[in-house]
Order: structure tokens, then sequence, then C-alpha cells
């Protein structure tokens, strides 16, 4: 593709500039975090006014690829990594297998009273427990996401000796308590990073995030695990793929 405005097409010339740069920043010529000419440099370069750069540049921080620094400038947004739900296939095994060195460390895990909504998910009485799993994801040195898994203890009777930083914990509860995914009743919606959450996955108080909650059961309608996935909207991307 040309980086040179065809003043006789018939696309518009905003179009064309938007090509232009969204081409610059597929080939790599500008990198992540890399700051772009300003609008005076682009006006220049391309000969058009200053509102029309700015509108371009404008929605390409809006489509999430540009991103505005007041009084700094505009700079390329990070990449971001594609997963699909963890309910077709566990987040670690999907970053591994695009080549990405994870780790997954074990903030905590107990038996404990359920909160009421935890109870309420889970359909459970008020004498149940639970075992509540709280582990964080990070990819090379940078912490991604934070799992919260709660499973009700009758059905998994000695869960806090297993293994389940080093296990995905599907894999568990289907090879040791007979607990296989057989539904999965999922939930989607964009956040504001809490203050306890934004420490441990090194955010802003306040920064969006991803939260996908998800009610999983066995072929008999059993309701075995809650858990929330709280992903950093800055570095993770969920995809979705439906064929009707």
């Amino acid at each position: 593709m040309s980086d040179l405005l065809a003043r006789d097409s018939s696309m518009p010339l905003y179009q064309q500039l938007e090509n232009i740069l969204y081409a610059r920043i597929e080939r790599g010529e500008w990198a992540p975090n890399q700051r772009i000419p300003s609008e005076n440099e682009l006006n220049r370069m391309f000969g058009l006014s200053r509102m029309t750069v700015r509108g371009v540049l404008n929605k390409l921080a809006a489509d999430g690829l540009l991103i505005r620094v007041p009084g700094k400038g505009t700079y390329v947004a990070p990449s971001k990594i594609s997963t699909v739900s963890p309910a077709y296939k566990g987040v670690r095994e999907q970053l591994e297998s695009m080549g990405y060195a994870t780790a997954t460390s074990l903030i905590s895990l107990e038996l404990t009273s359920p909160s009421p909504a935890v109870r309420e998910h889970l359909g459970l009485d008020e004498s149940a427990e639970v075992f509540a799993i709280v582990r964080l994801r990070s990819v090379g040195d940078e912490p991604i996401s934070l799992h919260r898994s709660y499973v009700p203890a009758a059905l998994a009777p000695g869960l806090d000796d297993r293994d389940v930083v080093d296990e995905q914990l599907c894999v568990i509860l289907e090879d040791a308590y007979g607990l296989p995914m057989r539904r999965v009743d999922e939930q989607l919606e964009a956040i504001a990073a809490e203050p306890r959450d934004a420490q441990v996955l090194g955010v802003k108080r306040g920064v969006p995030l991803l939260k996908l909650t998800d009610v999983i059961s066995d072929a008999d309608g059993r309701r075995f695990e809650y858990s929330t996935i709280v992903f950093r909207g800055d570095k993770m991307r969920l995809q979705f793929d439906y064929r009707l």
C-alpha cells in the first residue's frame, strides 16, 4: 500500500490517511508504545488540515490502536494477547501454545463459608463450605489476570492438598473428583479496578478491566465451580467465535 494520498481517488482523504496509519502500525513501522508524529507533523507530511488529522487519530484511538496522552503526544497502543473463553481452553494452555512463558502464583487457598453471592451461584445452603482459591497469572514478569474459584467442599474433599498451581483446576476436578465440565453459564463485563485488585495486577485504581464470570456444571446439572477472572484490559483481549 502506498503512503501517498491519491487526491483524484473516490476514497475520502481522511479514509486514505486512516488506512496509511493503520498499515504502518500493522507492519511494525511504528512499534507498540512508540510515539508517532504529532498532528502538525502529519499535517505537513500529508498536506491535510489539522482537523482532518485529529479526527483520524481520534478514530484510531477509539479503535484501540493508538493512545492519546494530553501534553505528551500520541502513542501506538501496547499489543494485546487474544484468547478465547477459558470455558473452551484454559488460559495458561492457550498462552503457552502461543509461545508465551507463563507463571502462576497461589495467593490463597482456604476452606471457608461462602458469601451470599457465591452461595447463590452454586446453589448451596447456609451450612455448606467451599474451597476458595485465588491465583495470579503472569506472562513474563507482568501480571495479566487474577483468578478466583469457589468449589463446594462436599464435592471435592481434600482439594486443598492438590497442586492447583502446576495443574489446571478443571483437570483436577474431572480426573480426581469426577466433575467434568458440561455446561458453562458465562458473563463478561467491563469494570474499574478496585484497590485490592489494582495492587495485585500492578495497575492504577480505576483503570478498565475485563471481568469474566463462570458457573460450571456437570452432566447432571450439579454446579461445582463458580469463578471470576479479572483480566487486564491493556494486555488481554477475549475472542468469541460463534458458528450458527
